[in-house]
């Protein structure tokens, strides 16, 4: 079963693949058609993850999967939020910002959220789920493994920033991944049921 994932971020298609294969099941992401390229004017992860599987179903009209996520900063109100990726214009431009936005703050506390939208060949939502990873963010960047705020983001119950834990460990506990199981388990039901 091939699956196009709303997104042009090779990355991101790996790293799912990579978790589908580590499960042993027969799915296979793919990015989608030339063509992508749909607005992300929602205001919460929910609806840009919507916007982006039906952008990416009006190309391929075929099963999509789409996930918006990001860094939500409770001292924040929120914020980065939807604007995670859009923050400043580089990552560390980013981690720069957030980190002088929190200078002083005691609370500390934020989260990964990821919304996952699932559309089936006739552009119905077949199932959409919500991943949260939880944590805090430190005072200065730690680890080199990850992308984006990894490096300021202490998991909870750990010692370790997001960026100093393995692929295989934060492929366990990211909000993406939360997400994307649920997404797995419910796909897995389908080719059962078929």
């Amino acid at each position: 079963m091939q699956i196009v994932l709303a997104s042009s971020n090779k990355h991101k298609v790996q790293e799912i693949n990579d978790i589908v294969k580590s499960k042993g099941m027969d799915i296979e992401f793919i990015l989608p058609p030339d063509g992508f390229d749909p607005i992300e004017n929602g205001e919460t992860f929910e609806e840009n993850s919507l916007i982006k599987a039906k952008a990416a179903w009006d190309i391929s009209k075929n099963w999509v999967l789409a996930d918006d996520s990001g860094l939500c900063i409770d001292a924040l109100n929120g914020k980065p939020g939807i604007y995670s990726a859009r923050y400043a214009e580089t990552p560390a431009l980013r981690i720069e910002r957030v980190l002088k936005e929190l200078n002083g703050a005691e609370n500390r506390k934020a989260h990964f959220s990821c919304a996952m939208t699932l559309l089936n060949p006739n552009g119905e939502i077949a199932y959409k789920v919500q991943g949260i990873c939880s944590g805090s963010i430190i005072k200065e960047t730690r680890g080199t493994n990850g992308f984006g705020y990894d490096p300021i983001f202490l998991v909870d119950g750990d010692t370790r920033t997001m960026a100093e834990l393995s692929e295989a460990e934060k492929n366990k506990i990211s909000h993406r991944s939360v997400a994307l199981n649920q997404v797995l388990a419910f796909l897995k039901e389908l080719q059962l049921s078929h």
